[in-house]
């Protein structure tokens, strides 16, 4: 329902939210109410809206088995993740200093020839110092996986500006491949830095780099959610494509975010991920009313800002968004964020938070780009974490009844992406994506452990939506409803998960002449597929199997391996 053209805003009193925290509350409390439910020790990492909260827990654990039984799954599920985000929470500043180092060692050598070219500049005086955010500086990420160029591009470019080719893809239902392949390789992408990614949009890809944004989560007080645009050419363009950064692998807060368990529950659209609606920017847990006011008061604000100007964001790694409404363009700003004014005519204001947040920045670029592109869909892609916003951005989109935008959606395609909320959000969801034809697609690998999380069971009721196309791991891929081994916890898997993490290293050793030299995994690759030997499901979280899904999938009507 709209007001005076805008989206009417509900009464905060339906709003309901549970908060799972590991921050307070000791591992003794923690035990308490893994044991006996007490109800004081729960009250120190749990916090529920309506309170009371282990009678809700109870009442919905006991609904799903019918009372009775042992230690309720809730307590374990709960028990877990607090566990897991402490310690992650202990190791964080160890995690990022060794990141930050690992990166340095690995970018020194990659620059200086490996191991050999190093020692022979260290003895002539020529050792070539990686610069941190420079072009030449590449993520972890982007070690693991070297590969740069797109599968079949010059075709992909070629199609896209044909007239029928948005028609072809429709028909093809999953996906145009190479188009598939560009989304993956853009989710890889946005894990690097933004020179980076300009550099390999225009001259590597031949595309249009448009920008890339880091932008504002109130939750952890920082820029810590990055996101690019680019389009397929500069002029007339045809396709829009829109990349979320995902889990960094040294980032303690993402991964947190990952294991997190909260949820609040937004009217008419069901509960929603705590933890991913912070990364948007769309409130806090430190005060959940601010749920409230950046998805319907901030909206409200922020749409009339729109209508009124024009966003233009800087064109900096670390980008701002700017108002002009004499000026369509890009509008260059290197001033920090405390100074950052923008002039409309004669007068001047200051940024809010809103318009540094990432879904109201990218939403006010789409459209912007939608309009300048006349014959422009765009499609929306992440990786990880990445692959949660991705999915989130256009439901925001559809409860902001932008349906202008939503009818230029070409696709969603998302890689090893965690649950977002529950089965009411998915059946909102696919009222909007499946008809006339699915847009949603969700392209998880083997035993991923990301795409488990967090736990799907009758208390929590996470739950996945939208085609789930599942590859084993001899890149067997078949559609399905759900991913083999949903919870990752099941014990008839637990040896089938360690076999084929065997199987996945000693297949690394061979890729280069199975598949060809593309397809040879470097030794940081090999070395991730061992540790998946002592922790199976991480290795496969790798961006590396993921490319190599779509690129070597194949269909088969025989029964799916259990690999």
């Amino acid at each position: 329902m709209e007001v005076n053209g805008a989206v009417s805003i509900p009464d905060t009193g339906n709003s309901r939210f549970l908060i799972v925290s590991h921050q307070t509350g000791g591992i003794v409390d923690l035990l308490r109410f893994v044991v006996s439910g007490n109800e004081e020790s729960a009250d120190k990492f749990l916090q529920y809206s309506d309170g009371g909260v282990v009678e809700h827990l109870q009442r919905a654990d006991d609904s799903g088995r019918g009372g009775g039984g042992a230690v309720p799954d809730h307590r374990w599920i709960i028990f877990v993740s607090v566990i897991v985000r402490k310690l992650i929470a202990i190791f964080g500043k160890p995690m990022e200093w060794f990141g930050y180092i690992l990166e340095f060692i690995l970018n020194l050598l990659s620059l200086n020839g490996n191991f050999f070219g190093l020692f022979y500049n260290i003895l002539h005086g020529k050792v070539v110092m990686p610069q941190r955010g420079s072009e030449t500086f590449i993520s972890a990420i982007g070690h693991l996986d070297g590969r740069i160029n797109l599968y079949k591009s010059e075709t992909l470019n070629k199609e896209i500006g044909e007239p029928d080719f948005w028609q072809k893809n429709v028909q093809l239902g999953i996906g145009h491949r190479a188009l598939m392949d560009l989304c993956m390789m853009a989710s890889k992408l946005a894990y690097e830095n933004a020179k980076v990614v300009q550099n390999v949009v225009n001259i590597h890809w031949k595309m249009h780099f448009v920008d890339f944004y880091n932008c504002w989560n109130d939750f952890q007080k920082e820029m810590s959610t990055q996101v690019f645009i680019l389009c397929d050419k500069p002029k007339d363009a045809n396709l829009i494509v829109i990349s979320f950064r995902g889990t960094e692998p040294f980032d303690a807060d993402d991964w947190i975010t990952d294991f997190d368990y909260s949820w609040y529950e937004i009217p008419k659209l069901g509960k929603v991920h705590m933890g991913f609606l912070e990364a948007l920017g769309l409130g806090s847990r430190a005060k959940a009313s601010t749920f409230h006011e950046q998805l319907f008061m901030n909206n409200l604000k922020f749409t009339k800002l729109e209508n009124d100007a024009t966003i233009a964001p800087s064109e900096s790694s670390e980008s701002s968004t700017t108002f002009n409404d004499s000026d369509g363009q890009s509008v260059s700003d290197q001033s920090s964020d405390s100074e950052r004014l923008t002039d409309t005519g004669s007068k001047k204001f200051k940024l809010d938070i809103p318009e540094r947040t990432a879904y109201y920045v990218v939403r006010s670029k789409l459209k912007r780009l939608l309009k300048e592109h006349s014959n422009a869909k765009f499609v929306v892609t992440g990786h990880s974490l990445g692959g949660a916003l991705a999915i989130l951005f256009p439901t925001v989109l559809v409860l902001h009844e932008e349906m202008n935008v939503m009818e230029r959606l070409l696709g969603i395609y998302t890689h090893g992406q965690p649950r977002v909320g529950n089965r009411q959000l998915g059946r909102f969801m696919e009222a909007h994506l499946e008809h006339p034809v699915p847009k949603y697609f969700r392209v998880v690998y083997s035993n991923d452990l990301v795409p488990r999380l967090p736990y799907d069971n009758k208390t929590f009721l996470f739950k996945h939506f939208g085609i789930c196309q599942y590859y084993n791991s001899l890149y067997i891929e078949q559609n399905v409803d759900e991913e083999p081994n949903r919870n990752y916890f099941g014990l008839r898997f637990l040896i089938p998960l360690y076999l084929n993490a065997w199987w996945e290293l000693i297949r690394s050793l061979a890729m280069g002449h199975m598949y060809g030299s593309e397809y040879e995994e470097c030794w940081e690759s090999v070395l991730l597929r061992a540790l998946g030997l002592f922790l199976p499901g991480i290795s496969e979280h790798s961006p590396v199997d993921y490319v190599n899904s779509i690129r070597l999938g194949k269909k088969t009507s025989a029964q799916m391996s259990s690999l």
